[in-house]
């Protein structure tokens, strides 16, 4: 068999307040995954806990999201995640000492291990 990458997931989430960039990446997975129902692995005749997801985050601090938190955010499958710096802090210019507007970003591919029609391997 072999691992095919069969979708790919993007959402966005926004800490307006509490200056958690673990708290925004959840909430970008959750864009991700909450306005789709994802029957993939059953057309193929797997089980939903056979996914191969692998999940990457992008926010201007990468090393404050907890990444632990961010797998507990998906129901099944093999979960892998890491953070990378992208997104966007927003700063509150009437309070310099507030926490920032957070905006992170969420990558999510769904991959099988499935043989193809006509592969032999």
């Amino acid at each position: 068999m072999t691992t095919y990458p069969m979708l790919l997931e993007l959402g966005t989430g926004t800490a307006l307040r509490s200056g958690s960039y673990t708290k925004a990446a959840q909430r970008a997975v959750q864009n991700a995954l909450w306005h789709n129902s994802i029957s993939l692995a059953e057309v193929f005749g797997a089980q939903k806990s056979d996914m191969i997801v692998d999940v990457e985050i992008a926010c201007a601090q990468p090393d404050a999201v907890d990444l632990d938190a961010v797998r507990a955010e998906f129901p099944y499958g093999t979960i892998s995640a890491r953070a990378v710096a992208g997104g966007l802090d927003i700063a509150k210019p009437e309070m310099p000492d507030a926490a920032p507007t957070i905006i992170a970003h969420a990558a999510i591919k769904v991959s099988l291990n499935i043989t193809a029609k006509g592969d032999m391997s």
